[in-house]
């Protein structure tokens, strides 16, 4: 359901969808009041345009020396030293990179196709889907955590940032690319 209300609040549904949508929330209280809050939300997000960008902390990389900041306990017998080689060479469980679903979307009713390139996709180009006829385009994409470079590409061509993102940097061909911090 939260796809539908994001979808109407970004007024990408069609007359047909709109009617269905305004049905489900007459008839679910559960979806009326979840409409309501996102609808606030929205109204609190465009009352003032953000004149700052935010800035991160970066984490300290951690080197081979800050072991020896440990306990000495710690390495007391040779037993417990393999332990802890076996275990840094081999760990149990596969270094997973957490992936969190991103909706992309951008509004460009007069061109007939939209593509999306970006650093979590190695900057290969894929085609966004048009949403009916409501000049919106999107993609539903699971992207890994951590800060991410993106752009458009509109009508096959023109590169183009994401105007809903305003953390901006230049690219090497005179363009801009959005730059994205998806989780922790």
């Amino acid at each position: 359901m939260h796809y539908y209300i994001s979808m109407f609040i970004d007024n990408e549904l069609g007359l047909d969808e709109k009617i269905e949508f305004v049905k489900s929330i007459h008839d679910d209280d559960e979806v009326y009041k979840e409409s309501l809050e996102l609808l606030e939300q929205e109204k609190i997000l465009t009352s003032d345009i953000l004149t700052y960008a935010p800035t991160f902390a970066l984490k300290e990389k951690k080197n081979w020396f800050s072991l020896l900041s440990l306990k000495p306990l710690m390495f007391a017998s040779a037993g417990a030293m393999a332990v802890i080689i076996a275990l840094l060479m081999f760990p149990l469980q596969k270094n997973t990179v957490s992936r969190i679903p991103h909706r992309f979307v951008i509004y460009q009713p007069e061109v007939s196709k939209v593509e999306i390139s970006g650093s979590f996709i190695d900057w290969k180009v894929l085609p966004l889907n048009r949403v009916g006829s409501s000049g919106y385009w999107q993609i539903e994409l699971d992207i890994p955590e951590g800060e991410h470079r993106y752009t458009y590409i509109v009508g096959g061509e023109e590169r183009v940032a994401d105007p809903t993102i305003l953390t901006r940097e230049q690219d090497d061909f005179g363009g801009e690319n959005s730059i994205l911090l998806v989780g922790a």
